[in-house]
């Protein structure tokens, strides 16, 4: 973990930005040094005031996803919501779930971007520079990128081209189903990073450690909000 990169956490606007333009240059798109034998998920949300964040991750076996432990932790939101600066919300409390854990995952994926962001360093790129692990983007959602609609089947995949560069894939997990916004994220490859994802998803849209990671991180949403003076 590089601690240095949680000190002088930005508080503007304009630092995050700054910051993003610079810690890009440190992304690393290489293969897995071997085989993952443990995969996470990395998920966070925020309270309805956006006053406090909620961060979990789910670690799995690979790749015959068995759950292996799972850690959470809450805090105060330390940045305000801004498209594109999701990782300046939530990678404090991430990084506190990952202390948490007991194993260390080989690959995490996160619930966001990785390349395919408007300055190349979305939550899976810079929570991947901060943990020193590889990650995977996995968003719902496209942030930046244009590419053709994916074939109907499981499986299938169509590029997602920004400012001329492949910086991710359109990609179906499900047969039918409304496609996955999968990026690199740091320490790994485009095509490792399909794989695995892949390999994550059982019967449902997501894959399973970040499916796990949601309903941690809504759960302690849900205890926070029980504990709320009436």
């Amino acid at each position: 973990m590089d601690r240095k990169l949680l000190i002088s956490w930005p508080k503007t606007y304009q630092e995050a930005v700054a910051s993003q333009k610079d810690l890009r240059h440190r992304v690393r798109l290489i293969p897995l040094r071997r085989p993952p034998r443990l995969v996470a998920g990395a998920d966070a949300i925020t309270d309805r005031a956006d006053r406090l964040i909620f961060g979990a991750l789910a670690v799995y076996s690979y790749p015959d996803l068995e759950l292996v432990e799972e850690a959470g932790a809450a805090g105060e939101c330390p940045f305000p919501y801004r498209t594109g600066l999701l990782s300046f919300r939530e990678i404090p409390i991430l990084t506190e779930a990952f202390r948490r854990l007991q194993s260390r995952p080989d690959v995490v994926l996160v619930d966001g971007q990785g390349l395919a962001h408007p300055r190349g360093l979305g939550l899976a790129s810079h929570l991947g520079l901060v943990l020193a692990v590889p990650t995977i983007g996995v968003a719902k959602s496209r942030l930046v990128g244009e590419g053709p609609e994916p074939d109907l089947a499981a499986g299938s995949a169509s590029p997602l081209i920004y400012q001329g560069k492949l910086v991710g894939l359109i990609l179906r997990t499900r047969q039918g189903i409304k496609p996955l916004y999968l990026s690199a994220g740091h320490l790994i490859t485009l095509e490792e990073s399909r794989e695995i994802t892949l390999g994550c998803v059982t019967k449902y849209r997501i894959p399973q450690p970040l499916r796990r990671a949601d309903q941690l991180s809504r759960r302690l949403q849900a205890a926070a909000l029980r504990a709320e003076p009436r």
